[in-house]
């Protein structure tokens, strides 16, 4: 949403107190009255009223004692307090389904002003002053004026990411990724200068905890810029200084079917996937309804981005050129690497495990469409094949089908198949109609064969052999090659003898 035009450069002063609302401000009044100092709205909350955009915190600074103030601010609504920062005078309270966070001054700043310039970026170096909203005994102004000292309205009029000094990053390195974050949320464009020192100085990336880096990149993945964003910080060096096995693929050469390095492609690919995500009925015609429901189910959005910027990690340990076959470029089980390789990054930024297993089984599964439609354009697809990427995809098949989907707008080699998206969106409606022709009939009824079956009849001791005979008759059943408990029973004879004999 990058700004043009002229913002106001005053605050209306009927704004911030309907943002506040009467309670808040009659409580803030009361505990003012009490400290005898003063207190400002700061930050996101100005930027925000200012860009027309309703805040979604409350963000007030005091001198000092900022926990005291939040402390009397909880027990007088009952709110919850939360301390922010160990070595921080700040401190939150939830109330009403709100974070109203209290701070003071930072790093022994005397002045609002002062203290304004110690922060990040210009946009959120913005204040208000709450003096007239708190004093309810005289009618005050309409506007009041913002207080600017680092000139981050002419930015906002600008559209521009600036950083306040040339030392704000050594305060807290992880302004280097905030930056990106902040001008993805609000489609505004990194100042020059402030891109040029994120370059210089992004080894300082390393200091901040991990969990506080994943987090920021995980909001940079919530908006609908993060492609750009992603693009601009590998501009910088900063991406790989954050997920380094993305840097073997930056320049790596693919087979003629792609037009782009191994990491272009990857960018483009989570470019498409943010289109695709957009309006899933133009690329899915026959599955968009299906599609639509998996994208706001939980935090697919998020993880379908993440699968597609990471699809191809496995390309550079894989890579393999076979001279005796004109010096053609090969990736063999690249996506088993690259999921390999999504556990070691999950693993190192702390990703939640749900996270972690839903991008490495995309990244994991990704070529088995294509592979699909490899085999579709030659011949008929059995049933078998079919409930085989069924079975393994599960609930993922829409985002399988997803990811396959920017994968293939990505690749605009000479050598790709002509119709390429169509048949993977043709693939999908396939694999739909089997799914509820012959796994949604089976799933729903009794299984001709359970664990205690296997107990009492076959003698077995639970293990993991009793998966493989009960996903083995579920398939045959699924495929229509076994109708009762006989014929199940038979089946799982045979799968145990071919499993004793192979030593399983």
């Amino acid at each position: 949403m990058k700004n043009s035009g002229k913002i106001n450069r005053k605050a209306r002063l009927s704004q911030v107190a309907a943002l506040l609302g009467e309670d808040l401000v009659g409580m803030l009044s009361l505990i003012r009255s009490r400290r005898n100092g003063s207190i400002y709205l700061t930050g996101g909350t100005v930027r925000d009223l200012l860009l027309d955009r309703v805040p979604m915190d409350i963000d007030l600074t005091v001198r000092e004692d900022a926990r005291g103030w939040a402390a009397d601010f909880s027990e007088m609504t009952g709110g919850t307090l939360v301390p922010l920062g160990r070595d921080e005078d700040a401190a939150r309270v939830v109330w009403q389904k709100r974070d109203i966070d209290f701070s003071s001054f930072r790093e022994g700043a005397a002045t609002i002003d002062a203290e304004l310039t110690k922060r990040d970026i210009t946009i959120n170096s913005l204040a208000v002053s709450l003096r007239e909203v708190l004093d309810t005994r005289f009618p005050g102004p309409e506007e009041t004026e913002v207080i600017d000292p680092a000139g981050g309205l002419d930015d906002l009029e600008q559209g521009l990411i600036r950083v306040t000094s040339e030392y704000a990053f050594r305060s807290d390195p992880l302004r280097l990724l905030r930056v990106f974050r902040f001008a993805a949320a609000l489609g505004f464009t990194v100042e020059s200068r402030t891109r040029n020192l994120v370059e210089r100085q992004r080894e300082w990336i390393s200091r901040p905890a991990p969990e506080r880096v994943a987090y920021e990149l995980g909001l940079i993945m919530k908006t609908d810029l993060a492609y750009a964003a992603f693009r601009e910080m590998s501009a910088t060096g900063l991406l790989f200084e954050v997920i380094p096995e993305l840097k073997p693929a930056v320049g790596m050469e693919q087979p003629a079917s792609h037009h782009l390095d191994v990491f272009d492609h990857s960018l483009a690919t989570l470019r498409h996937m943010e289109l695709i995500q957009e309006n899933p009925g133009c690329f899915f015609p026959a599955g968009h309804e299906r599609m639509e429901e998996y994208i706001r189910a939980g935090r697919h959005r998020v993880q379908l981005k993440w699968a597609a910027l990471f699809h191809d990690l496995g390309k550079p340990p894989t890579i393999a050129i076979e001279e005796d076959r004109g010096g053609r470029i090969t990736f063999y089980n690249h996506d088993r690497a690259g999921a390999e390789l999504v556990g070691e990054i999950a693993g190192r930024l702390r990703w939640s495990r749900e996270d972690e297993k839903a991008v490495a089984n995309l990244v994991g599964l990704h070529m088995r469409p294509f592979f699909l439609c490899n085999v579709r354009r030659k011949e008929e697809l059995t049933v078998k094949a079919c409930l085989r990427l069924l079975r393994a995809a599960e609930s993922d098949l829409p985002g399988l089908f997803l990811l396959g989907m920017a994968d293939a707008a990505a690749g605009q080699g000479e050598d790709r198949p002509e119709e390429m998206e169509r048949e993977m969106a043709e693939l999908f409606a396939h694999l739909e109609q089997i799914r509820k022709k012959h796994m949604e009939p089976v799933r729903s009824g009794p299984p001709l064969l359970t664990g205690k079956d296997l107990l009492d009849e076959l003698q077995l001791e639970p293990g993991p052999i009793f998966r493989k005979i009960l996903e083995a008759v579920e398939e045959a059943h699924m495929e229509n090659a076994i109708s009762s408990r006989e014929e199940a029973l038979a089946l799982a004879g045979r799968v145990l003898k071919k499993c004793t004999t192979a030593g399983e």
